[in-house]
Order: structure tokens, then sequence, then C-alpha cells
């Protein structure tokens, strides 16, 4: 028996981490870490890249990209498993025992799986109809409990909850049903004012390695108006700026520049720089832990080596109960 809750999550092999990264999933994980009730797995998910048009030549540097990132946001090896997720071989055999419960057409349906498939229509595979299904291997390997993630990714989470359901009912199974834990920032708006804030789309994103001139510069680029109206926008560029205001400045902040807007008006180039510098002293530390990381690689590497180990253990068990519930060994 666990004496701990179990988490999982993991970020995808594309790069470095942006804002929406850090704060919808990092500090999230952050949290739970120093949290003695659960026991924490941090994941990168490398093979989740391989869902999607990548470049092979860049994506051991990309992996690296993002351990350097979760390293330097405060993911502590001693109290949490930092791993890779295809050096974990489990991961992709329980997902193809996973398959076996679950349809096309529920796969199929998922919207996440639209989006993509309209995003990529010449790269619609099975690797990306799969993508849930991989997830829910992910998170029930370590049958984790909670998972933090952004809101996003609840349509996967649900599956992970199905696929717990069908295996337990179907071959005698003691998987958790996993719940998304919140954060604050659960879903960060793109600074185009549209969608979400993604690595894949130019424009959108502040990157955790930005100095205070880009940060600058990119908040510059945010769509705006007059700085006055009867009602603070829901919608677009305004609304993102409200949104990092709030999570930056505070909700105090917030509602100041809300009633501006609503009265005298708001220079957006004041506001702007003051969110700036907000965003900027948060990350500095960030940058800075990141350097010496990134001039220490053996330590890094012994970190990944360690965190490899312990996951592998752990996902060897679990799979090893699903082959004798199913009757494979």
């Amino acid at each position: 028996m666990q004496d701990k809750k179990r988490v999982l999550s993991g970020i995808r092999a594309t790069g470095r981490l942006h804002l929406g990264n850090y704060l919808g999933a990092v500090k999230g994980m952050l949290e739970l870490q120093n949290n003695s009730s659960y026991e924490t797995f941090y994941m990168v998910a490398d093979l989740h890249t391989l869902t999607t048009p990548y470049n092979p030549e860049t994506l051991k540097k990309n992996v690296n990209e993002v351990v350097l990132d979760y390293l330097a946001c405060g993911l502590d090896p001693e109290k949490s498993t930092i791993f890779i997720q295809s050096a974990v071989p489990a991961h992709s055999e329980l997902a193809f025992l996973f398959s076996t419960v679950m349809t096309v057409a529920r796969m199929q349906h998922l919207p996440t799986f639209k989006d993509k498939a309209t995003q990529y229509p010449e790269n619609v595979t099975m690797a990306l109809l799969n993508y849930p299904v991989l997830m829910a291997a992910d998170i029930l390997l370590y049958k984790a409990d909670s998972v933090p993630v952004g809101i996003d990714q609840e349509p996967h989470l649900e599956i992970s909850r199905e696929v717990a359901r069908k295996m337990n009912e179907k071959y005698g199974l003691n998987f958790p049903e996993p719940v998304r834990f919140e954060t604050s920032g659960a879903y960060i708006p793109s600074l185009l004012g549209e969608g979400k804030m993604s690595k894949s789309i130019k424009g959108s994103f502040i990157n955790l390695t930005d100095d205070l001139a880009t940060i600058k510069e990119r908040l510059a680029r945010v769509p705006t108006d007059s700085g006055k109206g009867e009602n603070v926008p829901e919608k677009g560029g305004v609304a993102v700026l409200f949104t990092l205001i709030e999570l930056f400045l505070g909700k105090e902040k917030s509602k100041d520049y809300e009633k501006k807007y609503l009265g005298e008006g708001i220079r957006y180039s004041d506001l702007k720089d003051s969110l700036a510098e907000a965003i900027f002293a948060e990350l500095a530390p960030i940058q800075e832990k990141r350097t010496k990381l990134a001039q220490d690689p053996k330590l890094v590497e012994e970190i990944i080596k360690k965190g490899n180990i312990q996951a592998n253990k752990v996902a060897q068990e679990t799979l090893l109960q699903v082959k004798k519930g199913m009757g494979i060994v």
C-alpha cells in the first residue's frame, strides 16, 4: 500500500518553457512537491513530442532544456522523481495494453484530436490519435491521484479515468481515477489575444529565459484599444493584460486598472512596463539558477539517470500487475 498519494505530470520536449507552462503546470508541480502528503513524479514528455511534426536533430537538446527549466524553477531531485518518458519503456507498452479497451470512435471525438488534426492535416497519425491513451499510461503507471496540468488537458484526463475504470472492471486492477490539480494560472492566454499561450504559435508567449528588454518587446505587441470603455473586455489583448496583471501584480492592482479603464482611462505603455518588470522580477532568480545548472552538465545528467532508475522501478511493478490481470504472464 502507498502511504502517500502519487502525482504525475510532464511537459512536451519542444524547447524552453514559457509562462504558460510555468503558471499552468510547474507552479502546481512545486506546490505538490513541497507537500509531504504527496510522492511526485515529473517527466519530460519526449514521446508525446513525436505525435506532431518535430526535428529529430534538436529533440535531445530540447529534452535537456526542459530538465534545466524544471530544476531552475525549483523541482528538487531529492523530493521528486525527475525523468525522461522514453527512458521508461513501460509507458509505450502500457499504452498499447490500454488501447485494447478504448475505441477509435472515442478517440476521434476528442476536441483536442480534432484541433490537432486541423492544425496538422498532413500528419494525422495513429500516434496523434493515441495521445490520450499514452497520457493515461503515463499517469496510471504511477497510480497517480493528481495531475497538475492546464485546464485544456481535462478531456485527456477524462480518458485516463475511463481507462482506469475499464481496466479495473475487466481485469480486477486497482487504478485510481486521477483528477486535475488546479493552479491560479490554469489557463494562460496567448499574447496575440486569441487561444492559449503556445510555443507553436509565434508571438504568443514569453519564455522563462527572456530578459527584461525582450519581455517588454513581447508585451508591446499585445493588441490593445483606446484604454477606456464602458465594460472591461473579457476577450482579446486587453483581457490578456488584465489576466497577467492579476497573476504578477495581484488582484488589488488588477482592480485599480479596471477602475481606470472604466473611468479616466489607461496608458498602456505604463501598464505594460510595470507588468514586464513584475514578470522579470519573478523570472530573474530562475534564470540565475538555470545559468549555474547549465555550467554543470554532469550534475544534470546524474539527476536524470537517477530519476530514470526510480521511475522504471515503479513502472515495472505496475506493468507486471497489468500483465498478470490480462493473462499475459
